[in-house]
Order: structure tokens, then sequence, then C-alpha cells
């Protein structure tokens, strides 16, 4: 039952004029009646019976629609909102199919256990209901051993997600022959979320897939679900290569419940410099009020470490106003399978009175009936707004949804911007399948699986035989003239190739106690140097752990229970050391390209920071390996003569000449600091470390040929050995002003607005004098490996970005630069914001 406190609180907020002043959107979205259809009349009577039992005596329209053009032998997308009843529209046909047809099989796939864990419950809840002679089971990597071979044999539902079929399923097809030559139907669910680097290795995946099915004799139809996206026919069709029916909004007639919907903007602090509060306290607080006030809410965070901190911050305010700490939890991947179902049954109980939650709360897990949820910053898509906001009133009644812009330029875009929450998505859900670095790996599986004859496709890709010709060269393939066959050093192509961006290589939280280990998380290795590096604070459950201890080749994190009142920041440093373009054009004076990117990052060193003021408390080393990442970006090189026409125009300031003695002096401030970072004390070696002029080299006013004064500004006393993360701390407080930082960070932030990515999936980096041109340069790479096809859109849309950069950067009411636009105050000089728009204007008359 939808909570009665939410209407008089939503009406007290109203009348709060200090809250008024925050809000930039309070958009009413009306109730929207149910629109029914009669069932499909081909469809079994004991479904139609099942449904009845269930208090449903008529689907709605959407549903009927699906429903019908699956019969009729067509693969449907559904892209409708969340609770819309997407379950019931495959469910039903699924359970048709095998009714009529015994021996039959369905598949299900699902990006999380999680998700296939609900529906197998509710499935078999129908089939129980029914008396249906049908059996529905999961099979994935927590399935045992001794219950696999009956799935196997079985008829009827089988429950799966893509990384099981892909490693666990398909390369022992010949045990699946009867599930092959039976799959009638195929159901994958979230299509929304196979995009990117895993999108595209899914979409080889089911390319294998449709091959075993040809292979054994069968043609299975297709139903997809997808949030409201762009392009829902286009990325299923481009996901599974066949031809699709799409049915979306417009055919949505599930009933929708009134929802408040909320779009805050904290308060300038200091107009002047455009600093706001802070969005972590105020989604605090307005969590707070709502929980206090009896309403069940949800706290959706970007970050991992976001969320432990936002929860602590809750957990302190609830016991100040006399309410439990344990009445809200926290929910984000490294939590244990165990601590998560406890929690989801928590809110669906109503045990617990709130949540604070990364997206791995966004996709339909089974959490109840919740009141309201509170979005800590735009999450990164349009698509994941509408999914966080549906996991309130999901069962009709009054709900909110709360977001709470931050002072970044993309959240700052959608607070100057409401339209594009309330209009139709913009964003496209990207994929690259015939990506040669992830397609040739499924290639190899392939092969495995069943051998390629000369002339074979692979999809919609078509003919394969170079591509073998290169495998079996490599010493992958052997040619036997008639086929191709995997040449293997006895473990399965397969187990070498992970689906999933961030790998499947984990390392395990491990907690000393007096009396034995306890395993109390784990992250993947790609997030280690960001939060589990020797020294770090690792938060769970909002409670803090210090890390003692890193095994980094066995995987394994020691941590101890401490109590501080700090968290820790990682600083990691990033250098492209390689791009080769795959398509390029100069367009006047300015050169873009997309192509091939080589980057090394490295984590050097670690803050840390007190909790709730942010003040530095002290530095830490890290010590890790370094991680090249071979991917895709886009660049802008600005040529020789443009170059000098900004540097004319006082744009671009030249680099400096530290004059002749700088090699010399550079070399003494390293051994006076044997060779290490003043700050951090990182110890690396001299072709890493940077010199730092304490007072800036420009303030000595030397001029080659007209006076001397490099030799004061180059004094071994004014000199600092820092690595490169201190190196951009210390110059903060120099405010140089940057034309090209100014432009990268607002193109940081705003590019993933017109990509379906999240912030962090792209990079930004802009140097006036890059060592691989020699001339200004400004790079955006994909942070996954091998790339997905983000900077060939880049590449596309330069002109509509261009625009979007300068409306944003020219609506701002800043007077020199702030977090909204060219950069936060104390990190840029005043003319930055100036000199950024000059910047715009000639890169606009280039095109």
């Amino acid at each position: 039952m939808v909570s009665s406190n939410l209407s008089p609180l939503l009406d007290r907020l109203r009348r709060n004029r200090d809250f008024m002043q925050q809000v930039v959107a309070w958009e009413q979205l009306p109730a929207r009646l149910a629109c029914f259809a009669p069932w499909p009349a081909e469809l079994d009577e004991r479904i139609t019976a099942v449904y009845a039992a269930q208090n449903i005596t008529q689907p709605y329209s959407h549903q009927a629609q699906a429903i019908t053009a699956v019969l009729h032998g067509q693969n449907v997308v559904l892209a409708t909102t969340t609770a819309s009843g997407k379950s019931l529209a495959y469910t039903a046909p699924a359970l048709h199919t095998l009714l009529r047809r015994p021996h039959g099989r369905v598949l299900y796939l699902f990006p999380t256990k999680a998700l296939a864990q609900d529906q197998l419950a509710m499935t078999q809840r129908l089939i129980s209901a029914g008396d249906l002679p049908l059996t529905a089971s999961t099979y994935d990597g927590d399935t045992p051993r001794s219950q696999r071979r009956k799935i196997r044999q079985n008829p009827g539902i089988i429950i799966s997600n893509p990384d099981m079929l892909h490693v666990g399923l398909m390369p022992y097809h010949t045990q699946w022959r009867d599930f092959f030559r039976n799959l009638d139907l195929i159901v994958i669910d979230e299509i929304h979320t196979y995009r990117g680097v895993f999108g595209s290795h899914v979409a080889n995946v089911l390319r294998r897939l449709q091959r075993l099915c040809a292979f054994y004799g069968s043609q299975p139809r297709f139903i997809a679900c997808s949030a409201t996206i762009a392009n829902p026919l286009e990325h299923a069709e481009k996901l599974i290569e066949q031809p699709f029916t799409l049915l979306d909004e417009k055919e949505n007639g599930a009933p929708r419940g009134p929802k408040q919907f909320l779009l805050l903007n904290p308060p300038l602090i200091d107009e002047e410099l455009g600093l706001r509060q802070s969005t972590i306290l105020l989604a605090k607080e307005m969590a707070a009020t709502l929980v206090q006030g009896g309403v069940q809410t949800a706290v959706f965070a970007r970050a991992r470490q976001t969320v432990e901190l936002l929860l602590t911050y809750l957990q302190d305010e609830l016991e100040y106003q006399g309410l439990a700490r344990e009445s809200v939890a926290g929910y984000r991947g490294g939590y244990l399978p165990l601590e998560r179902r406890r929690i989801e049954q928590g809110l669906r109980h109503g045990d617990l009175r709130g949540v604070v939650a990364t997206n791995a709360l966004e996709l339909g897990v089974d959490i109840g009936e919740l009141d309201a949820v509170v979005l800590t910053g735009y999450p990164g898509s349009i698509a994941s707004v509408w999914q966080q906001a549906g996991r309130s009133g999901r069962r009709g009644g009054m709900s909110t949804a709360v977001l709470i812009a931050s002072s970044s330029p993309l959240d700052q875009y959608i607070a100057q911007h409401p339209h594009y929450l309330f209009g139709n998505s913009p964003e496209h859900a990207l994929i690259n399948p015939n990506n040669l670095r992830i397609m040739v790996k499924h290639l190899a599986c392939a092969t495995f699986e069943i051998p390629f004859q000369p002339h074979d496709s692979f999809g919609h890709f078509g003919e394969v035989t170079d591509l073998l010709d290169a495998m079996r060269e490599m010493g992958l393939l052997h040619d036997t003239g008639r086929q191709y066959h995997y040449l293997g050093d006895g473990d399965l192509p397969a187990t070498k190739v992970s689906l999933r961006t961030s790998g499947s290589d984990t390392v395990v939280i491990q907690e000393s106690t007096p009396t034995q280990p306890r395993v109390i998380g784990e992250l993947d290795l790609e997030s280690v140097p960001l939060m589990a590096y020797e020294g770090a604070i690792y938060y769970h459950q909002a409670q803090s752990y210090l890390v003692e201890r890193l095994d980094w080749e066995g995987r394994l994190a020691h941590v101890r229970e401490v109590e501080v009142d700090y968290y820790t920041r990682a600083s990691v440093g990033s250098q492209i050391q390689h791009f080769m373009a795959e398509e390029e054009v100069q367009e006047g004076e300015l050169y873009r390209a997309h192509g091939d990117v080589l980057v090394v990052t490295r984590a050097t060193s670690y803050r840390k920071v007190k909790r709730y003021s942010h003040e530095t408390l002290g530095f830490g080393e890290i010590d890790l390996p370094e991680i090249e990442l071979d991917t895709q970006g886009y660049w802008l090189i600005f040529s020789e003569s443009l170059t000098e026409k900004l540097y004319t125009a006082g744009i671009l300031l030249r680099p400096n000449d530290y004059g002749p003695n700088w090699q010399r002096q550079r070399q003494l401030a390293l051994e006076r600091d044997k060779f290490a970072c003043r700050l951090c004390g990182a110890s690396r070696s001299e072709t890493i470390l940077h010199v730092h002029h304490v007072r800036p080299f420009r303030e000595f006013g030397y001029a080659r040929g007209e006076n001397e004064n490099y030799l004061d500004a180059n004094r071994v006393e004014n000199l600092l050995t820092v690595c490169p993360s201190c190196h951009r701390v210390a110059e903060q407080g120099q405010q140089a002003r940057s034309a090209l930082g100014g432009l990268a960070y607002v193109w940081r932030n705003i590019a993933p607005l017109f990509l379906m990515c999240d912030p962090s999936d792209i990079a930004v980096t802009a140097e006036s004098l890059h060592p691989l041109t020699n001339l200004p340069t400004i790079v955006t790479y994909e942070r996954t490996p091998a790339g997905v096809g983000f900077s060939q859109r880049l590449f596309a849309i330069h002109a509509e970005l261009l625009t979007a950069v300068y409306d944003l950067i020219t609506s701002c009411a800043c007077r020199d630069g702030c977090p909204a636009c060219v950069g936060p105050p104390g990190e840029i000089g005043p003319d930055t914001k100036a000199v950024t728009l000059a910047l715009l204007k000639v890169l606009s008359d280039e095109r």
C-alpha cells in the first residue's frame, strides 16, 4: 500500500520557500488509465485461466499486441516504461509454445542472476497455480552440478544469462543437442543494458547461438525488452540481426499512478565562483526528510564510494533524529549475494525504510513498493533516470522522484534544459559487433563449437574466410582444405573471453578477525587501484575498513575494521602513447580524426579527505602495476598556422621558454629530492617525474635576449619534484587559464549526453604541446578495451557538440568560470571562460 504520508509531505515542501528556491522543475506526471484488450483467440485457454486466477482477466493493449505478433511468428521488441507488464507479454507466449509443443524449449536471458531468480519465482508460481505440465529452471554458475543434467534433458523454460550461455552452455552443445534442436523462443530482457563493449560481445554470442540453432535445424523467434531509448528497434535488430516488430510507449496500455518529479539544483554558496552546496549532503537531507516522514525511499548514487559515504551520512542523520541506523542499508556491486537478497527482502517486507544504491538496483529486481526515489546527480543517461524513477510507485498510487543536480556541466545542462528529461529520449544504445578485436575472439569460440567451411559467413558480418586465414597464420586454427578447426591448448576458448568490460578477474575483500578471516565483499580488478590499494579506507555498509595488505597476484585484499573520520581518494594519471587514424578530415586549419589509441594508466597516490568538511588531511603513495588500454579515440589537432593565430589573439598561451639553464636546474632539483615526489613521496623514474615552479615562471617576466630573469625563476629553491597527479594539484592554486582545458572540461561532461554512456566511459585530455603531435591537441578516448563506436559517433556529431558546449557556457551565470561550465575555481584562471568562448568561435569558423 502506498504511503499516505507522501502527499502531505510534498505539500509541506511546496510551501517551504527555501526548498522551492532549489526547484528548477516540478513536473506532475498525470495518472494514466489502463487500456485493455481481449486475449488473443489463439492463446491456449489454460494460460488465460491461470491469469484469471491471478485477477488478470484481460491483458493491457500492448501485451495483447505482443502476444499476437509472437504467435504469428514475428520477432517483437517491447520498449515501454518500468512496471508496464513486459514479463506477461513474453511469459504468456512462452507457456503457450510449450503447451502446444511438449518437446519445445524456451530460453530466457537476463543480464543479472537476481533478475533471473525473480523471473524463475514468478514463472513457477504461474505453472503451479495452473497445474501446467511444464518446468522452469535457472541454469547459471550457481546451479548445482547434480541438477545440470536433468535441466538439460527436460523440456521447458531455461533461465540464464549471456555469460553462462557463452562459457557454460554453447561450448558443450553436443550435450545440449535436444535443447538446440527444439528451441522455439528466446526472450532477451533489458536489452538497453547490452551496449558498449558488453553489448558488442553479447551480439557475437547471439551470432554463435543462432549458428548452433541452424546447425541443429531450429529457427527460434525472439522477444526483446528494453527501457525507453531512442533506437530500440535499431538496437534490437543490430544486437540479434533479425527483423523486429516494435511496440513502444505509443502502444503502452498499462496504467500509471500520478508521479511528482522534482528537479533540484543545489543553492549557490558563492555566486561569483559558481560554487553550489554539496549534492551528497542535499541528497542526505532529502532522503532523511522522506524516511523520517514515513515514506519508504531509495537513494541512487553513481559510484560505489559515494553510496557508502552517503549511507554513512544518512545513518548519522537518522540516528540524530532518533531512528535506528539499521532502518536504511546500502546496496551495490561487491556485496555478497546473500547479503543483497536480505536487503531486497527487507525492502519488500517493509523492514527497511530506505536503501542507498548504485544502478545495481536500477533493473527490475523485486523490491516491493517504494514511495520515493532520490537521484544523487544525473545517472549518466535519460534511460537510467526513468529506470530509477520507475522504482517508485511501481504498483500504482502517488509516488515521487527527486533528481538533485551536481555541479558538473552535464548536470547543469540538464538543470538548464529540463526538456531533455521530459521529452523523448535523445539517447542511442551503441554497439559494434564487427569490432575485429571482439569478433575474432568469438570466431575462435565459434570454430571450436562448429568448424567453419570456406566462404561461411558469421552473422551480418558476412564471409569470414580472410579472418579465418589470418587466425590460421597466427596458429589459432588449422585449415584442412575443407574446414577450419580450432587449435587449442586444452582450454576452452570461451574461458579466455570475458563479456564484461570489467573482466572476470575479481579481488576478494577479506577482514582479519581474532578468530578467523571473514569475506565481506569483492571488487573487479579495475576498481582496486581506486578503492582497495594499501592504505585505502574501504567502506562496506557504512562501516570503514583499512586495507592493510593487497595481494595483487593472489587477488586478495586484507582489511581491518577501523573507526576513522576520513575517506581516501586515489589519484590516477594517464598518458596517450600512440594513436592511428581510421577516418580523418581537414576542416580549414583543424584536423579531426578517430581511430586506435593506446593509453597507459597508473594510480600514483591518494589523499585522505575528512568527512563532511572534505579538507585534505594527508597523502600516501600507491604502488601498483601500470595498466595498458588499447582502445578507440577521437582527436582534434590544431595546425601550426591556427596555433599561431590563437597565440597572437591571446586565446592560447605560448609554451614557456624556461631559459638556457633549465635542464641543469631540473636535474639538481630531482637529485635534491632523491627522485621522489615531495608531496606524496611517490618514487618514480626520472622520465615520469615533473619539476614544478613554486612561484609561477611567467611571473618573473623572462624574455630571451632581453633579460636574465630565468636565473631567479629557476633557482632550486623555487623548484619542486612532483609526480603527475600531485603536479595537477600543485598547479590548481596557480590558476593558469587555459582555453584548451576549459573546452576539454565541458566537452568531457557534455559528450555523454549525446552518447548513451556513463560519463566515466570516456576521458578527455588536452595538451598545448602534445608529445605525439608537437601541437595543441584534444583527445577523447573510450575507457573500454577495443572501443565500441563512441569515438566514431563523436566524429560524426562534432558540430552539434560544439554548439551544445557553446550554449552551456554562454547560459551559465558565472563570471569567470565554475564547475558547471569550464571548470571549478582554483583550477582555472580568471579569463578561462572568455578565452574558451573565443576558442569555440574560432573553431566554429573553421567548420
